[in-house]
């Protein structure tokens, strides 16, 4: 293999190679060099078979993977693929397989996490792409809703709709040339996921003679997906927030050897096997897998001694289809204009996002991307009978565009994809950077900053409004709701009364959590564990605060005795210092490293732009939040920044491992080096 790695002063890995594939090679290689240990245990977790070394607390996901049929559904993919991109995958799995090979099984990170290097299948970059990505779209949302109509009634089905506990958006703007300074556009953002140690995204520059091509990937995924810079054009995306995974309440019944589920047409035979499950420390765990004409069962199962029963069944679109989207990989990294970038991303499957792309000839895109299947409204909502007719799918939906006009927002909000979905982000985050933007300024690169760290929580105002409209407060109370209504509504982390703010929030979510009105909801149905996020009560008003305080829709529940209780209630607990102090970054380890003391202050808020995610009333630790930032200036590809929660190693202690921390807190971005002449050549990439 030839390839040279260069590295800048952060150590991004710059690759460069004489040909697509050879550079592929080389990508894979890195990522086994940089992120060896996160790339193995994504392969594990895509496969099921991360509990073999994690233990039992991994239990949970290997059975849904395996049920889901993660891997095997790689497998088809991949043998869908086009010859050219299966040969890039390909090659790109190469480079993995001696970069692990490379690695001693004696190497600390392996031994912490009790697992050695493996190998990778041709397939494995398609598994780690699925698995990160098949609870991004909330299917287990159709849960809650169906819990809530059986509890409160089909009127309050999307009572609690909201972005929820368990979904990933973004911010994403785009400024066209008309409102720069350079007269070129500006695209800038930041995805919003779990944040994970190491981070899901890599900084990374892939080139060859073919292109030269700056962006985040996903380590363990060839190419630069979601967010990229060719030079003369760039792109990036945020989660469109559409409904394209169904869930079908399934009747099974026991015939001889095999297993039969119902359908519209009557008793079919499903496929059926048995795996088992290796677990650390305990015993291994035997799984049946049920697959009917509709998709793998993932709760339940066929029960002789029940006869025929309800079980749910998971359809998808790769599944489905045997799509993935990978021919739009290698597309993306040829791309020189936004028709190019239109046409690569035809080929998009999932996750279903919405993009925006400028090149430097003044072109401006703006579109959905990805599969969404047609089919009734009912399967968006809840889950469906298999056997009645009506719920088939019936072809894909056109993805919708927009056109620009001087500049163009996406934060998950309702608007370009809404024919798409059911849930939305509120619109507070889409909002606030509209109005940011809608200013004289003319913009820059270094302008984005002001944008990307605001903390204005406008989704305060129905809880305020609440506060201000009551009377006979104790003193303590009436001081409290005067500093509140004074306040100026800044999730900033140095900032007393955005404390405050929190504490009261949280006393009202526990407290109408606690409501009888709502009580048919505190104990969820006896699903697997690995749905209870979204089923769980608490967090659930807490995300739905704002629609359920401005809304008399309750029945039984005064919204202003029960704010006027939990004015009292924190009143009386004074909370100490200020939001930064318990607004602490929580991310999530495979191999837990830190103790949760450890991590710094945060600013921000669920609906802020700064977007660091808590769990009012359970917690104010974020566990989701900015997975990385980015400009891309279209003027001059040297003035476009960058930067992750962490670093660009994830090898434990490496130099490179936690170096942008730092920037990441205060809102800076490291500068994209293009000139070779400013990195570092490693001697050892060939």
């Amino acid at each position: 293999m030839t390839g040279r790695v260069f590295r800048d002063a952060w150590g991004i890995p710059h690759l460069r190679a004489d040909g697509m594939l050879e550079l592929a090679r080389l990508q894979g290689r890195n990522a086994a060099a940089d992120r060896g240990r996160q790339i193995e245990v994504e392969r594990h977790r895509a496969q099921g078979t991360s509990a073999a070394f994690l233990g039992a607390e991994a239990l949970d996901w290997d059975v849904f993977a395996r049920r889901a049929r993660i891997a095997d559904t790689a497998r088809r993919c991949f043998a869908a693929l086009d010859p050219d991109t299966a040969g890039w995958v390909r090659a790109y799995v190469d480079g993995v397989n001696q970069g692990l090979a490379e690695i001693p099984a004696s190497a600390p990170e392996f031994v912490a996490a009790g697992v050695a290097p493996g190998r990778w299948e041709p397939w494995t970059p398609i598994a780690v792409w699925l698995g990160h990505h098949i609870l991004f779209a909330g299917f287990p949302t159709k849960l809650w809703r169906d819990l809530v109509a059986r509890a409160l009634g089909e009127e309050h089905t999307e009572l609690f709709a909201t972005d929820g506990p368990g979904t990933s958006g973004s911010n994403g703007w785009l400024v066209a040339g008309e409102r720069t300074a350079s007269g070129a556009a500006l695209i800038a953002g930041d995805p919003h996921r779990f944040i994970e140690d190491p981070g899901i995204y890599q900084q990374i520059r892939l080139a060859c003679p073919e292109f030269d091509v700056v962006g985040l990937a996903v380590p363990g995924v060839p190419g630069i997906g979601h967010f990229g810079h060719a030079g003369p054009v760039a792109w990036a995306i945020t989660n469109a927030m559409a409904d394209y995974q169904d869930l079908y309440r399934e009747r099974l019944r026991r015939r001889g050897d095999g297993v039969e589920a119902l359908g519209p047409d009557g008793w079919r035979p499903a496929a059926v096997h048995t795996e088992t499950v290796e677990v650390a420390g305990a015993e291994a765990v035997r799984i049946e897998l049920v697959e009917t004409d509709r998709g793998p069962v993932i709760v339940g199962g066929p029960d002789p001694a029940r006869g025929a029963h309800e079980v749910l069944s998971l359809r998808y679109p790769p599944r489905a289809d045997g799509e993935c989207g990978f021919a739009a990989l290698p597309a993306l990294l040829r791309a020189r204009t936004v028709a190019d970038v239109d046409a690569a991303l035809d080929h998009w499957a999932e996750p279903v996002n919405v993009v925006q792309a400028a090149d430097t000839a003044g072109g401006l895109l703006h579109r959905v991307a990805g599969i969404v299947p047609v089919r009734a409204r009912a399967n968006s909502l809840r889950p469906v009978p298999a056997w009645e007719p009506g719920h088939a799918w019936q072809g894909r939906h056109r993805m919708p565009r927009a056109r620009v006009d001087g500049t163009a927002v996406m934060a998950n909000q309702r608007g370009l994809a809404a024919p798409l979905g059911v849930e939305f982000a509120p619109p507070h985050r889409a909002d606030r950077i509209a109005d940011l933007l809608a200013g004289p300024r003319a913009w820059t690169a270094k302008d984005m900053a002001d944008i990307h760290t605001d903390t204005f929580l406008a989704s305060a105002a129905p809880l305020l409004a609440l506060l201000e409209g009551l009377d006979g407060l104790t003193p303590p109370a009436a001081r409290l709701r005067e500093r509140l209504l004074a306040w100026d509504r800044r999730m900033a982390a140095d900032s007393v009364d955005a404390a405050r703010y929190a504490a009261l929030r949280s006393a009202v979510v526990r407290r109408l959590a606690a409501e009888p009105a709502l009580a048919a909801l505190a104990d969820p149905p006896p699903l697997p564990a690995l749905f209870r996020p979204w089923l769980a009560l608490l967090p659930r008003v807490a995300y739905a605060l704002e629609t359920v305080l401005g809304h008399d829709r309750l029945p039984g529940v005064d919204r202003a005795a029960l704010v006027r209780a939990a004015a009292e209630e924190t009143a009386a607990a004074e909370p100490a210092g200020a939001w930064g102090d318990g607004h602490r970054l929580a991310p999530w380890q495979a191999v837990p490293e830190d103790a949760d003391d450890t991590w710094p202050r945060l600013g921000g808020d669920h609906d802020c732009v700064l977007a660091t995610s808590s769990v009012p009333g359970l917690t104010d630790r974020s566990a989701r939040g900015p997975a990385a930032r980015y400009v891309w200036d279209l003027a001059r590809r040297e003035d476009s920044g960058w930067v992750v929660p962490f670093g660009a190693s994830g090898v434990p202690g490496h130099p490179h491992r936690r170096d942008q921390l730092p920037l990441w807190l205060s809102g800076e971005l490291v500068p994209v080096t293009t000139d070779w002449n400013q990195l570092t050549e490693e001697s050892d990439a060939h």
